[in-house]
């Protein structure tokens, strides 16, 4: 018989395509024009589950159930028009099972034309890639987790992180418990978890509407036990659980039971949040209607999410427990009330909760005046308040020699530089070392008397002066340097009038400072500055600050200036001579009789005064002056423009005089000195017994 090659030829050609369609792994359908199956291999069973002959004559919208990629039915078309091949589109459809699973299809079509040019219909290539893409999903999750989960310092938020993360990507449904008491920075129980340890769900998320919810987020309860919650935060292993009806645990948890079936969910994965062998909480992911069961692919994802998600809600902890602690030792160390006075009423007040650097302080001083202190010291956490606790004491020191602000503050701004020095020579090892000390301070001295107040300021911290005519100025007191710095430059005072009703405002932050200067801020437009209560106007001031404003943790003092009453205060010029202190011994005299001093002080005080006036006489140089301030205390001053300081001094048995400043000493409560740029004030304060007749201080 004579061979025919093109007889071999087609033959060839005919087995090659029959392998294709009765061995090929690949998917492969033949279309016609009107994209209705011709043919199908049916050597790939996950294209419908059947025999091929069901599907001649079908449209290809019923070989593929199309959930994402696309209308392929108007791909194909495009194709059947223009005859540009579509070349590895991937598309998610449904496929027949039990249950029906959702798998990953790369389709490829290419447009059949006979020998003559007219159009045959389509080929179609179809390769089930659902392992890759749910390798690569897998990968795009975990990228997610590692770029989203943990950009805060709070336990309860980094779960509201984690969901999103993962809902719809990677599950239908996700729950995020941890243990409450992590949620306050105590340390997490050792595995297995105490039964009855209480949980809080701080996230919940679904790709449904309208989810079921066993219980609602915020809500803190115990785990009903046993199931697989419990379990995986007993052997802290990851577990996958086909959540069928007829499951022991789920009679255990009621509510749970019935939101996991009105969610129609198939399939959980139950991870737990562990860290060291310690029990931070449980995930619990779901899936449900079509999407398939979760495998071991999916708890090895899921270990690696949870152990990135625990390691933030740590490090959230940790700083939780930093951060109280320093707020502990802060509220230990800054005044729970401030001083009050007659003429000058202050109140407190923490923005948000002030930083544990931040400090505020008000300090009663001689003369019926009063110190204003805020300041913030470089850092945070318990570094930072111990040091703000040694400035605010070495503050509460100098200003009890009645030093000027601005002597004060290069004084407090040497003992920040020695603290600095300390904190240089640390270990290397040490963190702290390698953390600047520095600090901003404004110290500002009230003044009743003189309806003046006298600032300085160290960094960029400035007070507010807002009149009663509703005049917002800042006090042009050139700034200092920074505490603790290398900088050597001056402090420099300023002399600020702030008439009766004047609000004056200190905070630690210079953004809220700029913003409450504002002309349009809260400060102008608030009401009743000379009535309001002052506790009022601090609330008003919090409820007036933008969200956005940037503005850390402030520490603030608001202050409302009064005149002093003048029937408690009395001056007297002295001559510079010895019959001046009988003189001011008999002023002495009648004024605290007016004032309805006892007898025991008032006796005292006129001993007092005739040792400081005779020391002025001899000593010192006029003017002189004698002054008596019925205030807190019983003050009594005498002034001259000498510069000498005086000095305590323990005279001999044989010695004629000496014992001026001592007897002074004896029987008053306290003394000191104070200079000023006409010379100096030599003082007292006698502490007065308590009132009986509120009437007599009138």
């Amino acid at each position: 018989m004579a061979h025919d090659p093109g007889r071999q030829v087609d033959e060839t050609a005919i087995s090659m395509l029959e392998a294709l369609f009765t061995q090929s792994p690949i998917g492969l359908h033949l279309l016609d024009t009107d994209l209705r199956v011709v043919r199908v291999n049916t050597a790939t069973p996950l294209m419908r589950g059947g025999p091929s002959d069901e599907l001649q004559g079908r449209p290809v919208r019923d070989v593929y159930d199309i959930v994402e990629g696309g209308a392929l039915e108007a791909l194909l078309r495009e194709v059947l028009d223009s005859g540009a091949p579509l070349l590895q589109r991937v598309v998610r459809a449904r496929v027949k099972g039990d249950p029906p699973q959702e798998r990953h299809f790369e389709i490829s079509a290419l447009r059949l034309q006979s020998p003559r040019g007219s159009v045959l219909g389509v080929a179609v290539t179809a390769i089930d890639v659902t392992a890759r893409e749910r390798a690569r999903t897998r990968s795009e999750v975990l990228d997610s987790v590692r770029r989203y989960v943990g950009r805060t310092l709070d336990p309860a938020v980094t779960g509201e992180e984690l969901v999103p993360t993962v809902v719809p990507a990677f599950a239908d449904i996700a729950i995020v418990e941890v243990v409450e008491a992590v949620i306050r920075g105590d340390d997490p129980p050792q595995a297995p978890l105490p039964t009855g340890t209480p949980l809080m769900r701080t996230a919940f998320r679904s790709n449904r509407a309208r989810p079921p919810q066993a219980h609602p987020v915020g809500d803190v309860r115990r785990l009903p036990a046993p199931t697989p919650f419990t379990q995986a935060l007993t052997d802290l292993r990851p577990r996958v659980v086909a959540l069928r009806p007829t499951a022991p645990w789920l009679s255990v948890d009621p509510p749970r039971a019935e939101a996991i079936h009105s969610s129609g969910a198939h399939s959980l994965l139950v991870v737990p949040l562990a860290l060291r062998d310690a029990a931070l909480g449980v995930v619990s992911l779901y899936r449900s209607g079509n999407s398939p069961p979760f495998d071991e692919g999916d708890r090895e994802l899921a270990a690696e999410l949870a152990t990135h998600t625990a390691l933030c809600i740590d490090n959230a902890r940790r700083y939780i427990r930093e951060h109280t602690v320093a707020a502990t030792v802060q509220r230990q160390l800054l005044p729970r009330r401030p001083v009050t006075h007659p003429s000058l009423e202050t109140a407190y007040l923490s923005v948000t909760g002030a930083d544990p650097g931040a400090w505020y302080d008000t300090i009663a001083l001689s003369g019926a005046r009063t110190a204003l202190v805020v300041g913030k010291v470089s850092g945070r956490g318990l570094n930072a308040a111990a040091t703000m606790g040694q400035l605010r004491t070495a503050v509460r020191s100098l200003s009890a020699f009645d030093l000027a602000p601005d002597e004060l503050l290069a004084r407090l701004h040497h003992t920040a530089g020695q603290l600095a020095a300390e904190r240089s020579h640390l270990p290397f090892g040490d963190p702290l070392r390698r953390e600047a000390l520095t600090a901003d301070c404004v110290y500002a001295v009230h003044d009743p008397l003189t309806g003046m107040f006298t600032m300085a300021a160290g960094g960029h911290l400035a007070p507010l002066v807002v009149r009663p005519d509703r005049t917002v100025t800042v006090p042009g007191a050139p700034a200092g340097p920074r505490l603790g710095t290398m900088e050597g430059a001056p402090f420099a005072a300023v002399d600020v009038e702030v008439p009766d009703g004047s609000v004056l405002v200190f905070t630690s932050d210079p953004l809220l400072t700029a913003y409450l200067a504002e002309s349009s801020g809260p400060l102008p437009s608030a009401p009743d500055y000379r009535e309001r209560p002052l506790q009022d106007l601090c609330d008003a001031l919090v409820y007036a600050l933008p969200a956005g404003l940037g503005a850390g943790d402030a520490a603030m003092i608001v202050a409302r200036t009064r005149s002093f009453p003048p029937d408690r205060f009395a001056a007297w010029p002295l001559d510079p001579d010895p019959a001046a202190v009988a003189l001011a011994r008999h002023r002495t005299r009648g004024q605290l009789a007016a004032w309805h001093v006892d007898d025991e002080t008032a006796f005292n005080t006129q001993l007092i005064v005739s040792e400081l006036v005779t020391n002025a006489v001899k000593y010192g140089s006029p003017p002189l002056e004698l002054r008596l301030i019925h205030d807190r205390t019983l003050t009594c001053e005498v002034r001259d423009a000498g510069t000498a300081a005086p000095h305590l001094r323990h005279a001999g048995m044989v010695d004629e005089g000496g014992r001026g400043l001592f007897i002074t000493a004896q029987v008053a409560q306290t003394w000191g000195t104070r200079y000023t740029a006409p010379g100096k004030t030599i003082w007292t304060e006698q502490a007065l017994p308590r009132v009986t007749n509120p009437d007599s201080m009138r």
